[in-house]
């Protein structure tokens, strides 16, 4: 159960970011869980572990991890449609 709270976590914290810079993260639902996932990572790794927990993650780090991780990917998609 905890694998499964954690997915919905990540996919949250992905949509979130998605929605706060307004850009869609590529690969719907599971785009969504990827971009959380890698955003926890990323952010608790730069920013360390702070904030308020919900399913193993550091809801603020992860959140910031996010945004960036959405950013750069669809600044990387946007990039790659136009040498298309």
């Amino acid at each position: 159960m905890g694998f499964i709270w954690s997915l919905i976590i990540g996919g949250v914290i992905g949509w979130g970011a998605g929605l706060i810079l307004g850009r869609d993260v590529p690969g719907g639902i599971l785009g969504n869980i990827i971009a959380g996932f890698i955003g926890a990572w990323l952010g608790s790794l730069l920013l360390g572990g702070w904030g308020p927990v919900i399913g193993g993650f550091y809801l603020i780090p992860a959140l910031i991890g996010a945004i960036v991780v959405v950013f750069i990917v669809s600044l990387i998609l946007r990039g790659m449609k136009r040498t298309a």
